[in-house]
């Protein structure tokens, strides 16, 4: 009954996604603030009517938290659903080949069925409201057979930073030389360049290898087995085709791991902007007061981000040379995190795939950030399954974000398989 109804409403389901694509709720600017509260205003309407209970949105010192529950016995076991409906900025909008706040359907090669374009449309907004649609579903049809409890937030692309305040993992670097900018013709040669030194600096912190080159950065990072390595290799993956996707002529990282070890059980360091001196139209020959980098690191399990932060800080300032001053500012951080593939929510995940699928999935480690999931381990005790269908190709956080249908679609099939073989398995 419960696939039924999701065949019989699959054109209202997708209706109510693309309205929900139209609100700009882009976090990271405080412009669209208003439109992160719509965001909010819509979920809570929707929630109150498929039928779930005591809904409501929380303020925060910055985005809300809209929550809601349905609890249909004190014996049954509870799901919490986690998802956000802030994104990212859409910058630059020249490179969108059509508004991504005004969302169409196109087909792709590799989403013949056709695909959303529309920024938010895969990351989150997309598979978040595949869980609340799957839910209405198994309420309409009478077959929700667990407890729900939702948490929809508004400030993941910015840190999560109300729902938990993490401890430092991105910093932000700052290079000082001289009191003013300088004409690079006069001074040129006789003082250091802030631009020059925090380059310099920043090329040291990998070796020849690959390596960070930060004493001690290493000392904790889990090991993974080498039976462990084996079993992620399995996942299907075309070097050529990455790199064609890309337009890149070869890849690049640490000595002796594969690139999908590289981006998931390898901690990583990256320069995520730097600026400095004159940027605009046409020639000035400055020499530059400051420079500027954001500098982020991806942890793995075993890494703690203030020991990170205290690490990378105290490295990076006995580097600089006397002639500059450095300044680190520590932003948002989070921990690594692995789930036990004997965890019986990962055991209704996989067989859910599988009923819907025709295939189980192979575990795989990712280095994507959700700040949330190494909260809920700490301080709720609750590991988490990150049951998602979008595509590495569906470009998230980029121009031309989209969303296949039949993705969108399987979701919704697929969350209800998983709701009955949790509360199978708990049962037992």
């Amino acid at each position: 009954m419960t696939q039924n109804y999701i065949e019989e409403n699959k054109k209202r389901f997708l209706e109510e996604l693309m309205e929900l694509l139209t609100i700009p709720s882009v976090s990271a600017d405080l412009s669209f603030k208003n439109d992160v509260l719509k965001a909010a205003q819509f979920l809570s309407k929707n929630l109150e009517q498929i039928g779930v209970e005591n809904v409501e949105i929380y303020p925060t010192s910055g985005h809300p938290i809209v929550y809601g529950e349905k609890i249909i016995s004190t014996d049954a076991p509870t799901v919490l659903v986690y998802g956000h409906y802030d994104v990212q900025p859409a910058d630059p909008y020249e490179l969108w080949d059509s508004d991504p706040f005004k969302p169409e359907i196109r087909k792709t090669d590799i989403h013949p069925g056709g695909a959303i374009f529309a920024r938010g449309a895969c990351d989150d907004k997309g598979q978040m409201f595949m869980h609340l649609k799957a839910f209405e579903a198994m309420n309409s049809t009478n077959n929700l057979p667990c407890n729900v409890k939702f948490m929809l937030e508004g400030e993941e692309e910015v840190g999560s930073e109300n729902l938990e305040k993490f401890v430092r993992e991105h910093k932000e670097v700052e290079v000082t030389g001289p009191n003013r900018d300088l004409h690079s013709g006069l001074y040129g040669g006789g003082v250091a360049n802030p631009i020059n030194i925090l380059s310099s600096m920043i090329a040291s912190l990998h070796d020849d290898q690959g390596k960070i080159n930060i004493p001690g950065f290493y000392d904790e990072v889990l090991q993974v087995s080498d039976d462990e390595r084996k079993e992620m290799a399995k996942a299907p993956f075309n070097l050529e085709n990455y790199q064609e996707d890309l337009a890149v002529d070869t890849v690049h990282g640490e000595f002796g791991y594969s690139t999908n070890e590289r981006t998931s059980i390898r901690p990583s360091l990256d320069v995520n902007g730097i600026w400095g001196g004159y940027i605009g139209e046409g020639a000035k020959t400055v020499l530059p007061s400051k420079a500027f980098a954001k500098i982020s690191m991806r942890l793995v399990p075993n890494q703690t981000s203030a020991d990170i932060t205290s690490l990378f800080e105290n490295h990076f300032k006995k580097i600089a040379p006397s002639s500059v001053k450095v300044k680190v500012t520590p932003h948002q951080g989070g921990e690594g995190v692995v789930i036990p593939t004997d965890f019986k929510g990962y055991l209704a995940a996989k067989k859910a795939m599988n009923k819907s699928f025709g295939v189980y999935p192979i575990p795989v480690r990712s280095g994507g950030s959700i700040p949330i999931v190494p909260m809920f381990e700490e301080v709720l005790g609750l590991k988490t399954i990150l049951l998602g269908f979008g595509l590495d190709s569906d470009v998230i956080h980029s121009p031309n974000e989209h969303f296949g249908l039949f993705n969108f679609y399987k979701g919704i099939e697929t969350i209800p398989y998983f709701y009955e073989f949790y509360s199978e398995l708990m049962k037992n």
